[in-house]
């Protein structure tokens, strides 16, 4: 298994100035990484930086829906910091609003964070990543596509075409660049502003998440996992009768922080 240390280079959070990108960004500082948040707010950043490790966590303010915003800063953290180890993904915009108080460009700005950000900070990381060969992406993912709530049509929508992103990376790269290794993550019910009052704590689900980030052996490429344990992909019933007569069922994984 490789092991990504903080000898391995920076990590990058997005989202860190609150929630789980904040919890996900102040455990990885306590595990002795350098990390790069970025978040639109500086104030909530700054909060994020008084609460990591000292010197551990240093703090860009960016507009994750501006493609040349992203990639201007990403040069920035290059220049400053050296080698991108990690980037997760996690920074996400929940409107709740009605499709009818929806306009086309209210619905399509929250796509330009969710799914664009999503892109534009991957396609930012892999700069220094393929360059090198290997390199970390956990994406922080919902099953929202699947089933989606009431005054959430676009938040389901883009964050469900931000998991066929991370499908789309896999089947680009994974051939070329298998120490690249790619994973979605879902961190479930969170009291956190965009979850539920009596969610999970967002500093129990970031050491699953961290320790999943962590983790850079190849076979975790396409895996999904949601808190704590692997979803394993549909299996068709010869797949199911193939398992039990060769007595090879596959078991899902757990993450052990």
């Amino acid at each position: 298994m490789t092991q990504l240390t903080p000898e391995s280079g920076l990590a990058v959070v997005t989202g860190a100035g609150s929630g789980l990108g904040r919890a996900m960004a102040i455990e990885l500082t306590q595990r002795g990484f350098s990390v790069a948040g970025l978040g639109r707010r500086r104030a909530a950043l700054e909060e994020t930086r008084a609460k990591a490790e000292p010197g551990r966590f240093h703090l860009y303010p960016a507009d994750l829906a501006l493609p040349q915003e992203v990639a201007e800063t990403f040069a920035r953290i290059r220049s400053e910091h050296g080698r991108i180890a990690l980037l997760i993904n996690n920074a996400a915009t929940y409107p709740r609003r009605d499709i009818l108080d929806e306009s086309g460009e209210s619905f399509m700005a929250t796509v330009a964070t969710n799914l664009g950000g999503t892109v534009a900070c991957s396609r930012a990381a892999l700069e220094g990543m393929v360059a090198e060969g290997r390199g970390r992406i956990l994406n922080v993912a919902t099953f929202a596509d699947l089933a989606p709530l009431p005054a959430s049509s676009a938040y389901a929508v883009s964050k469900g075409a931000a998991r066929i992103f991370t499908r789309a990376l896999i089947a680009d790269l994974a051939d070329r660049f298998p120490e690249i290794v790619i994973t979605d993550w879902m961190p479930g019910m969170l009291r956190t502003q965009m979850g539920i009052p009596d969610g999970l704590p967002a500093e129990e689900a970031a050491r699953w998440g961290v320790a999943l980030a962590l983790d850079a052996n190849p076979a975790l490429t396409g895996a999904t996992f949601e808190m704590d344990r692997e979803i394993l992909p549909p299996r068709s019933l010869k797949g199911r009768l193939r398992e039990l007569l060769l007595m090879r069922r596959r078991r899902p994984r757990r993450i052990v922080p």
